[in-house]
Order: C-alpha cells, then structure tokens, then sequence
C-alpha cells in the first residue's frame, strides 16, 4: 500500500488486519466491543449532578449500554465552559452507581491519567489528542480501555500510527471512533467519513465506532448519518444527548432530546435486524459456492 502521508501500512505491526488471526474484541463489565453493536450515549459535558443522573437514568431506559460526559473539556475559545473536572468525575461515578452504565470519559493531560483511571471504565482520546504521542504512549501503559478518535485533519494511516503507539506501550485495548474530519464544506460542523468504518475494517483488526454529533453537528443529521454508520458496519455508536439540551453548556446544536434519542433507538434495531439478515444471506451464498467464510466475529 501506499505511504499516504506520515506512515506506511507496513509499518502498523501491531494494528494491522494481517497482524491477528481474529477481530479485536475490547471488553467493558459485560460488553464485548467488537461483537456486541455498542450504544454510547449523555451529554457533551457533565455540567452538575442533577443533569448527569437525569440524562443517565433516561439513555439508559431507552437502551444505551455505555455513558459518556465529558469532566475535562477542550474547547476552541479560553472562555467556554472546561468542565468541572475531579468533581465531574465523581459524578460521573454516581451516575454509574445509580444506572450500572460504564463510563466513556476524556482525558487531556498526562497528569490527569492517574484520577482519570480511578473513575473511567474508558479513556476517551480525543481529536485534537490523537496525535499528542506523550499523552497516547502514557495512556497506553495503564490497563484501561481506549476510545482513539480520529483527528480532525488526520488520514487514516494516522490515525492507526496513533493506535500503533498505545499498543507498542502495551495496552492493546483499542477502539476506533470516526467523528468527522475538516473539509470545504461548511453546513456541517466536519465532514462525517463513513467510508473509513469499512476502510478500516479492511485494514485493522480493531473495533471501529462513529460518532455522529461531532461529525456532524446538527441534531437533524445526527439519526440518518447514525442509520448510515450502522449499514456500514460500525461496531456502535457514540451519540450526544442531554435532558434540556437548550440549557446545554456545551454542544446544544449537535445534542439531542430523550425523545429524539427514543426515536433513534427504534430505527437503529430495525437497522440492525435488516444489515444481520444481510449478513447470514452472505455466509449462505458462500456456503452454497463451496467458499470458505469466516464471519466478522
């Protein structure tokens, strides 16, 4: 393969496909991440703990697996919202104590690892840290779970250089999360690269999911891009939603409501009955031709 930009294929030795006999599967309490299609859902940021219980409690009767909430924010402008820090952190734990939802949350600093880890069950890594090698190679040394999102202006190769870089420390629980890269196009917050979920699985043998709020940006595109990711084979999703997302410190124009997230809810298990029956109709036309399939999983 072509060196794209920074890297060569051949030099993912860890990451690659031809690296591993079979899918990666990162396991979080009772999920398998690579098998079982996982639902990430919550607000952008934990703003106070009435907000973060709130929203839990609802994502989690409506059929999210997983919660995310943001305690330490990175933000384009010095004087939004950062996010409350150790405090939201230990919200985020009540609000595991009160749903039993693992919790997805971002780290930002080499010195935050440590009380990260103490309330995370995931280290989110985001964006504008894939390619932060200090904070990825410190990362990769603890035994936590990874959610590597993909950089805003970042290739593909790139993107798994930086998962290269958490598996070289030793941590080979990895998950890929496609959130949009920058484009011309300005209607939308970035450019939603759906064709990296199948580009990926072609490539790595690690789980890929998407998130399509960041990708996005507009709350209106959020279920379609979310129904799309789905027919091209994400392992999950990870979606913002909020309890009053008007009041939302942050991200309120890509967040949506309990409802909408009820609604996306219905339409992403009809999505995956339709791709599964896809599936096994694909494992028995081969199985008539007298070819050899391995399914995904």
């Amino acid at each position: 393969m072509k060196n794209l930009n920074s890297i060569s294929y051949t030099e993912l030795e860890l990451v690659a496909l031809s690296s591993k006999k079979k899918k990666t599967v990162v396991n979080v309490d009772n999920l398998r991440i690579g098998i079982d299609f996982i639902l990430i859902a919550g607000p952008c940021s934990v703003e106070n703990e009435k907000q973060m219980i709130l929203t839990a409690q609802k994502v989690k009767e409506l059929g999210a697996n997983m919660l995310r909430g943001g305690a330490y924010k990175p933000r384009t402008s010095p004087y939004s919202f950062q996010g409350l820090g150790v405090e939201g952190l230990k919200i985020l734990k009540k609000a595991k104590e009160e749903t039993g939802l693992p919790i997805v949350t971002e780290v930002m600093d080499t010195r935050d690892i440590d009380i990260v880890c103490k309330y995370a069950d995931v280290l989110q890594l985001g964006a504008r840290n894939m390619q932060n090698y200090s904070l990825i190679k410190e990362v990769g040394r603890t035994n936590k779970p990874v959610l590597l999102k993909r950089g805003m202006s970042c290739t593909l190769l790139e993107w798994l250089g930086s998962a290269e870089h958490i598996m070289n420390e030793g941590n080979s629980q990895v998950i890929l999360c496609e959130r949009g890269i920058s484009t011309f196009e300005t209607y939308t917050r970035y450019t939603l690269d759906l064709s990296s979920v199948p580009a990926v699985k072609e490539l790595s043998h690690l789980p890929v999911i998407v998130d399509p709020s960041h990708g996005t940006g507009r709350v209106n595109l959020v279920e379609s891009m979310s129904l799309a990711a789905v027919a091209a084979g994400a392992d999950g999703l990870m979606v913002e939603v909020h309890y009053h997302p008007d009041d939302a410190l942050s991200d309120k124009d890509q967040t949506m409501t309990p409802g909408q997230f009820k609604a996306l809810v219905e339409k992403l298990r009809k999505m995956n009955t339709l791709v599964n029956s896809f599936e096994l109709d694909k494992i028995e036309n081969k199985k008539k031709q007298g070819v050899d399939f391995i399914p995904k999983n």
